[in-house]
């Protein structure tokens, strides 16, 4: 309304040369296009409001009862108790992820490419997560530039990496690397010097910008400096935040930015009750710095029932081929997975916390691998490994969820585009995550969330709670 009105004044205005009118009209076109494509504006934007309903929501249902919990939810890991505010992602038991209400095929349709009907750019991601609006291309583009600004990587980084000991796992590398960063947090330098508590998410956001912008390049130096003889490749200008990725660790085929682009959108945010997800918010929680709260996610995605378990897929997978072969019958591959299971180990890749049907990240990749690379044998294995394992698992009786995650997949897509080293895949979720756990650690500064902490228990307490 206020620019159709002014576009009226200028071309009316009495004496008002027409040829300046157009060239203020013009400028002023710009200067609003350049206020919606930046992130910081209509983040800003959006903020007031969003304070205000949690705020409104709070005092009227402050009270209200979300639910029970049982000694099993507390000695079993707290598992399906609803006590965290979370708002880029929700976790649905049968329909699986959405991203700011989005399910991932929505995504896949609505978000902007690199290419006409490529895989969706994770800068997109990020605008939505920030913002809970699907972006513009040109949204997305001014992402993408801002984030090519903020990716040099200064020379501690590469110092602090080569001091460390030889054959240092890579995400111990990852983490090492977040935290040589830290000295250059604008969060911890404004609590230093007392800025008011309404003002800290934009150094919040500062930080995590800046943060999210250089892991390409700090991923893709461990890549190099691990496997490839320290032998870097220089980023492209031209290309966007995970087709950079891509580039810089050697990888320049049109399939495998593509297959990276997909990785990274995916993998992104998993609501916020996961061991990465929840440790970056609980130490964010005590006004730790973005790099300091996000190590501390890190370190718990290096675990190998978290992020460490697509390493742990492709182990059990080359186990699989070493005794079948890569074209083994249903029949043998039946026996192998029994044969797993008797003997006190678990299917790698099957079943989920929340989940209870088919993980619709593993969907997803099952589908990119199915336009791209269809006669890839590892593929073809997954593949039957889904008609077999499932069936396997509900026999057993004791399995909840039967179905693949995430993990059952995604080390099959790197493989074939020749990122072999599996245990380099955790540093590649953990450049993911960073959008998700970012981007929500943002609004909880803004939403001024308090310090989070929980009540424990011993198990007399718990035992006189439970007579109660």
């Amino acid at each position: 309304m206020l620019r159709n009105s002014t576009r009226h004044l200028l071309r009316h205005a009495p004496g008002l040369d027409q040829g300046v009118s157009v060239t203020i009209e013009g400028s002023m076109a710009r200067f609003m296009s350049s206020v919606q494509n930046d992130l910081k504006e209509v983040l800003s934007s959006k903020i007031p409001a969003e304070q205000e309903r949690v705020k409104t929501f709070k005092k009227e249902m402050g009270s209200a009862v979300l639910g029970q919990v049982t000694v099993d939810q507390a000695i079993g890991g707290m598992r399906g108790i609803p006590g965290l505010y979370w708002e880029t992602s929700l976790l649905d038991a049968d329909e699986g992820i959405r991203f700011r209400g989005y399910s991932i095929p929505e995504l896949q349709h609505s978000l902007p490419g690199a290419k006409e009907g490529g895989e969706p750019l994770p800068e997109g991601l990020l605008w939505l997560l920030f913002t809970g609006d699907i972006p513009t291309k040109a949204q997305v583009q001014s992402v993408t530039e801002m984030l090519r600004e903020r990716s040099a990587l200064p020379s501690s980084v590469g110092s602090v990496l080569a001091a460390m000991p030889e054959g240092t796992h890579p995400m111990t590398q990852f983490a090492t690397a977040i935290l040589a960063l830290q000295p250059g947090s604008k969060f911890a330098a404004a609590y230093g010097e007392g800025v008011h508590k309404t003002k800290l998410w934009e150094y919040s956001l500062e930080d995590s910008l800046d943060l999210i912008a250089k892991l390409p390049s700090i991923a893709a130096l461990i890549y190099r400096n691990t496997y490839k003889g320290g032998k870097m490749i220089d980023a492209d200008p031209n290309l966007d935040w995970a087709g950079n990725l891509s580039h810089m660790m050697g990888y320049d085929s049109e399939g495998a930015m593509e297959m990276m682009r997909l990785y990274q959108t995916i993998h992104a945010d998993h609501e916020g009750g996961n061991v990465s997800a929840h440790t970056t918010h609980l130490v964010g929680s005590a006004l730790s710095d973005p790099y300091l709260s996000f190590t501390a996610g890190l370190t718990g995605l290096a675990g190998p029932l978290h992020g460490l378990a697509n390493q742990e897929v492709l182990r059990w997978l080359s186990g699989v081929v070493s005794e079948l072969g890569t074209s083994p019958t249903k029949e043998q591959l039946t026996d192998f997975v029994w044969a797993t299971l008797k003997s006190g180990k678990v299917v790698p890749g099957y079943g989920h916390a929340v989940l209870r049907k088919t993980d619709p990240r593993y969907t997803a990749q099952r589908a990119f691998a199915t336009r791209h690379m269809p006669n890839d044998e590892l593929f073809k294995l997954v593949s039957l490994l889904y008609e077999v394992v499932p069936e396997v698992l509900k026999q057993t009786g004791k399995v909840k969820n039967p179905w693949p995650n995430v993990d059952a997949h995604s080390g099959v897509l790197l493989q074939h585009y020749g990122i072999k080293e599996d245990s380099f895949y955790t540093v590649l979720f953990g450049v993911s995550r960073a959008l998700g756990v970012l981007s929500q650690g943002v609004w909880s500064r803004a939403l001024g969330l308090p310090i989070e902490r929980p009540k424990s228990l011993t198990l007399d307490a718990l035992k006189a709670a439970a007579k109660m």
